[in-house]
């Protein structure tokens, strides 16, 4: 099973958008739409909360967002940084979402109380919050998110709410497969091209659930240069339970 270190995640997605001229805001298209695909796959009983961060992790939560409300689910969007701060492929589809009046809650200066209050009630909760290129212990209003959300799931039980994380559980280190601070527990992860390389450490489970890997839409030709098989290029084929 072929699993990517940060910076070989980072190359693939340049090479992507650079030499084989995907534009960067395909890739976030196809990610989220295969993640709301396999959200959808595990049964939607309620509201869906999409925690969102500032980076391309949340840009994909926003993509996610479009797809199950099209799908004709009811979904909600919580913010941990002010609209303004998002930029490139994550403005877009942050404008996308904002036009299309989806409720929208940006909670990047609440405390654990209001957090929770939103988070409450929801059927799952997507932690968009942080993908593989955050280093270092969660801070700010992302460490308040992720609390909020582990005690939301915690006092709800997994027969009430699960939590899906995009790519990798915020907080989890993507090479180690450690949590240096707050970390997100989720039930299922839903990852991109392959499995992170810190997946491979045992107690990644505990914080990963199950992993599902999806494709993007990155050519077959560069995944084969990366090791990854073509097969998960347009949905996810590999997925593993907790060891």
């Amino acid at each position: 099973m072929a699993r990517l270190a940060r910076q070989e995640v980072r190359e693939l997605d340049r090479l992507a958008i650079e030499e084989c001229g995907v534009p960067g805001v395909v890739l976030m298209e196809n990610a989220g739409a295969n993640a709301a695909r396999l959200l959808a796959d595990h049964g939607i009983a309620g509201p869906v909360v999409i925690v969102c961060g500032r980076g391309n992790n949340g840009g994909d939560g926003f993509v996610i967002a479009r797809h199950l409300e099209a799908s004709g689910h009811h979904v909600r969007l919580v913010l941990a940084a002010v609209p303004e701060s998002y930029a490139g492929d994550a403005a877009i589809n942050l404008r996308i979402v904002e036009r299309s009046g989806m409720p929208i809650t940006c909670l990047a200066a609440a405390d654990g109380d209001a957090w929770r209050r939103e988070l409450i009630g929801a059927g799952w909760i997507v932690d968009a919050l942080l993908g593989t290129g955050a280093v270092g212990p969660p801070r700010g209003a992302v460490a308040v998110a992720i609390a909020a959300i582990n005690a939301v799931r915690a006092a709800a039980g997994a027969a009430s709410v699960r939590v899906l994380a995009v790519d990798l559980p915020s907080g989890l280190d993507a090479d180690k497969g450690t949590a240096p601070g707050a970390c997100v527990r989720a039930d299922v992860t839903a990852t991109f091209v392959a499995e992170k390389a810190g997946f491979a450490n045992p107690a990644a489970a505990a914080f990963t659930g199950p992993v599902h890997v999806l494709g993007i839409g990155a050519p077959a030709a560069l995944l084969r240069r990366f090791g990854v098989s073509s097969s998960v290029r347009d949905r996810g084929t590999s997925s593993r339970g907790r060891p």
